[in-house]
């Protein structure tokens, strides 16, 4: 069994001063596959104090250097694809399939940010119209300076990738706490960083959990940027930490995602989006579409190809290529998933698909759930689940299906299925979301930005926007 009980501080490994020791687990076999520490605030401090130690000389470094320096990390991971995927399917839970994507995500995104580090050079520096006469000024683009990110478990080496590769490129040094849950494929990134010489204190590595390292790293003065991904009560504990000492925050939360059934869709793309959106992941997705929509012409439809689409599901070993379905990450998650079901039965409600495919005898699996007619008010409705559970309606026209993908707390991502593209780009047009599809997979391409409005955060990652947050703006002005 794989013992994680060091950090990574200063391109060493420290051991941590952090009694406590987590257990680690295959969702799979259900077994304890490795024990990481709990971390410690002693630990934080001296992996803030190496960051801040580092940071000016990796600020002056250049965009090109840093570009650089992305770009092999972006190899590295590369040569370790077989292993990493393997690693992650066995940590997460993940089908064999989306571990693959799921680290060329994590590749593309490096190296995108590689360019946007040496586009960065060329941009400082330049002159800005005041509107004045007599004035002219310049505008330069700094560092935020310490950056302190943490990530979920849903996508390892994904979400990390989405901070890490923007703080690095725009000059930060960070402090990283992956997620204590499927923290085996993150440490690898500590590995890299020693493997190309990244310098000494740019990347620092602490695991641990919400109270030995979270807490401690939200609260530390010497934190200058934090950027948060997961549940939204965690969120709120980041933002008020945030507050103290006024400090730049990105935040990326939950959501429950409509998805927008036309009655000139094709249905056959519709069933596959609609499984994709609330299945791929087995649901653990901020950005699944778990509220369907769909015109009643054609519910009946829609809801027959879904219903097959699902009985064709394979659940199994993650790292068999015939396995389409995972288990879920672990045994909370998958109790937390039960106590929704418990909930719509409760509330009367009854899935049509509840034994639809067989489960092996072991493993946190749950069966994808759909429940149709469901009240707006139900639990199910309203509230993040981050599990395979569908909640679907049936609208009469585009204006009650808007109305109704709208009612909610969130505003992550929203899909549309229409037969005339103009007619999809419309409905995208009046959703309250950070990213709609139109008759497309849920794409997340680095160029592009990511984030969403409501509840489900503060600022955007990927794209120019995501660099921006780790960015502050500098004007110098002078006559001219």
């Amino acid at each position: 069994m794989q013992a994680l009980t060091h950090h990574f501080i200063d391109n060493r490994w420290v051991a941590s001063r952090g009694e406590r020791r987590l257990p680690v687990t295959d969702p799979y076999r259900e077994s304890v596959i490795a024990e990481v520490s709990a971390g410690s605030p002693a630990d934080v401090d001296a992996a803030v104090t190496a960051a801040r130690r580092a940071l000016p000389g990796w600020r002056s470094l250049g965009g090109a250097a840093r570009g650089a320096y992305l770009d092999a990390l972006a190899d590295a991971l590369e040569a370790r694809r077989g292993e990493l995927e393997a690693l992650s399917s066995r940590n997460n839970g993940k089908p064999r399939a989306e571990a693959e994507q799921d680290l060329s995500d994590a590749i593309a995104c490096y190296r995108h940010y590689a360019g946007e580090a040496r586009a960065l050079d060329a941009r400082q520096g330049e002159a800005v119209a005041t509107g004045e006469a007599g004035l002219v000024s310049r505008r330069y683009r700094d560092p935020a300076g310490v950056a302190g990110l943490i990530t979920p478990w849903n996508f390892p080496l994904v979400s990390s990738a989405w901070k890490l590769a923007p703080a690095l490129a725009a000059g930060c040094t960070v402090v990283f706490k992956p997620s204590e849950v499927t923290p085996l494929p993150e440490q690898a990134l500590a590995e890299i960083a020693l493997a190309i010489d990244l310098p000494a204190g740019v990347f620092n590595l602490v695991h641990g959990d919400g109270e030995g390292v979270g807490a401690p790293l939200t609260a530390h003065r010497g934190v200058d940027k934090l950027s948060f991904t997961g549940s939204n009560p965690v969120g709120e504990a980041v933002m008020a930490a945030a507050a103290r000492g006024i400090r730049n925050v990105s935040l990326e939360l939950g959501g429950k995602s409509p998805i927008l059934v036309t009655e000139d869709a094709d249905l056959d793309l519709a069933a596959e989006l609609v499984l994709a959106g609330f299945c791929y992941n087995t649901g653990q997705m901020c950005s699944a579409t778990s509220r369907l929509l769909v015109h009643a012409a054609v519910a009946e439809a829609l809801h027959a190809r879904l219903d097959a689409a699902i009985a064709a599901l394979v659940a199994g070993d993650p790292r068999d290529a015939t396995t389409t379905l995972g288990p879920l990450v672990n045994a909370a998650q998958r109790d937390r998933v039960a106590g929704y079901l418990a909930a719509a039965e409760a509330e009367g409600l009854v899935p049509t698909t509840a034994e639809a495919i067989a489960l092996p005898d072991h493993g946190h699996f749950v069966t994808p759930r759909v429940f149709r007619d469901v009240p707006t008010d139900s639990r199910l409705w309203r509230e993040e689940i981050f599990g395979p559970v569908l909640c679907s309606r049936t609208v009469r026209d585009d204006d009650e299906a808007v109305a109704l993908a709208n009612d909610s707390d969130f505003g992550l991502a929203a899909s549309v299925v229409a037969g005339d593209p103009a007619r999809a780009e419309a409905l995208a047009a009046r959703l309250t979301a950070g990213n709609v599809w139109c008759n497309t997979h849920q794409v997340a391409p680095p160029g592009l930005g990511w984030g969403g409005m409501r509840g489900s955060g503060i600022g955007r990652e990927l794209g120019r926007a995501g660099l921006a947050a780790y960015l502050e703006t500098r004007y110098v002005t002078r006559p001219a």
